[in-house]
């Protein structure tokens, strides 16, 4: 299986935008009584009141919702860019570390999204080694019903048929390439297409589709997952909107010791 969009080095920068639907025709004003035409008018102008005001509200939820993913540090890379990372990276940050393009990163969460959404998901393997990353995929295998790999990755999973653990997934989703490396190797053996959440020092050159972000950050992971979560369950047809998203980005993050207590 292989994904089109998967090898670009650019990555898709454009977002299809709605375009709003025409008003309605109202000539059957003109044959309504005076009386009852001013009664249609006012309760027009309540409508349209009304539809300003969710559309204000529905902003401001949309800019909070942004502000809080950058404050993730989802974006924020490591002190090291390789080759394969160059084009999702905007800059460095003073102390050093290279900071990714998050438009970049929602663009390819989109891709994502619509690729899996058009996928067998129980057939949608999501694995990673790093601590962070278990409890985001066990969320997002619970909420979209991808199947999760937890644990230490057995070698053969992908490509022994005589092991009991053995899958043919249609699609592998890492959280990095190199800690998941193992996972990245046997999919490609396997033609299978893959998908990884990857920094700016990763080497992609086995991965179809990056994901760039932070993929070292407990709040960073969490986010993506749910991003990607909530991109993939519009694309089922389970929720038609963002609003609809009613899992909150804390249950996707891996809670600290002192936390949980």
């Amino acid at each position: 299986m292989t994904l089109e969009d998967g090898q670009e080095t650019e990555g898709d920068n454009s977002k299809g935008e709605s375009v709003p639907q025409g008003d309605q025709d109202l000539k059957e004003n003109s044959e309504r009584p005076d009386n009852e035409t001013g009664a249609f008018q006012e309760d027009e102008s309540s409508r349209i009141g009304h539809a300003q005001e969710e559309d204000v509200g529905y902003a401001s939820e949309t800019d909070n919702l942004e502000k809080m993913i950058l404050s993730t540090g989802i974006r924020v890379g490591t002190p090291v860019r390789t080759k394969y990372m160059s084009p999702f990276i905007v800059r460095a940050n003073p102390e050093g570390l290279y900071i990714l393009d998050i438009s970049k990163t929602l663009a390819r969460i989109d891709i994502a999204a619509k690729f899996i959404g058009r996928a067998n998901i129980s057939k949608v393997a999501v694995t990673s080694a790093r601590e962070y990353g278990k409890i985001p995929v066990q969320k997002f295998c619970e909420v979209t019903g991808a199947t999760g790999i937890f644990g230490r990755f057995m070698p053969g999973t992908f490509t022994n048929p005589s092991l009991p653990n053995y899958m043919e997934p249609e699609i592998v989703i890492v959280t990095d390439p190199q800690a998941d490396q193992q996972a990245v190797m046997e999919a490609t053996r396997a033609g299978v297409t893959v998908v990884a959440v990857s920094n700016s020092d990763n080497v992609t050159s086995r991965v179809d589709l990056i994901i760039p972000a932070n993929n070292r950050g407990r709040k960073a992971l969490a986010t993506v997952y749910w991003l990607l979560a909530r991109e993939v369950l519009k694309k089922q047809g389970t929720i038609r909107s963002d609003s609809e998203m009613k899992i909150p980005i804390d249950d996707f993050e891996t809670k600290l010791v002192e936390e949980a207590l």
